[in-house]
């Protein structure tokens, strides 16, 4: 048995989960609505305040969807009550962030600043101008545009000048030395 998949998924007061025909969960919450197609092979079932997913057979394909169907809906859960958020901090002489309306324009040491518009549903709150705190309820699109922003000046590890997570450590490398 999946130790991820059997445990059933404690439905908090205020959160409303339905699993229509296809098995397209909706997931409603203080916070928003999420909706998913989670695999047709696996059997999701609302019963008494809990969401229990059911596998069919011990194939081993259907051992790997069992528990990521239950981690997905469980991220849904999460996200409508709880939301998440991803710090990214800027390090580097030179290099800021500043937001306006929906856009956060980069200085980065190029020769442009770089523009990025947040996506629909993911709101980003600069703290200072070298932290950026993104928040939403869908994880996996938080996730992304985290990656996404950090993608454009991504941390070297001999000064460790660029963008990255706040919990994120940088292996550094020494440098070059002087022959003697």
């Amino acid at each position: 048995m999946s130790r991820i998949g059997r445990l059933p998924i404690a439905i908090p007061a205020g959160v409303e989960v339905n699993v229509a025909a296809g098995n397209v969960v909706t997931v409603k919450g203080p916070k928003g609505t999420l909706e998913r197609t989670v695999p047709v092979e696996m059997d999701v079932k609302v019963e008494n305040n809990e969401v229990v997913v059911t596998r069919p057979n011990d194939l081993k394909k259907m051992k790997s969807l069992h528990g990521l169907t239950r981690t997905l809906i469980n991220n849904m859960v999460i996200g409508v009550t709880q939301g998440y958020e991803k710090v990214l901090e800027i390090n580097g002489v030179g290099y800021r962030a500043s937001k306006q309306g929906k856009t956060i324009s980069f200085n980065l040491g190029f020769s442009h600043p770089v523009e990025m518009t947040d996506p629909e549903g993911i709101e980003s709150v600069m703290d200072g101008q070298n932290k950026i705190i993104i928040k939403g309820i869908d994880k996996e699109k938080v996730g992304q545009y985290a990656a996404e922003i950090r993608d454009l000046r991504r941390p070297e590890p001999y000064k460790g000048k660029g963008i990255k997570y706040a919990d994120e450590v940088i292996r550094r490398k020494v440098g070059k030395t002087g022959k003697k």
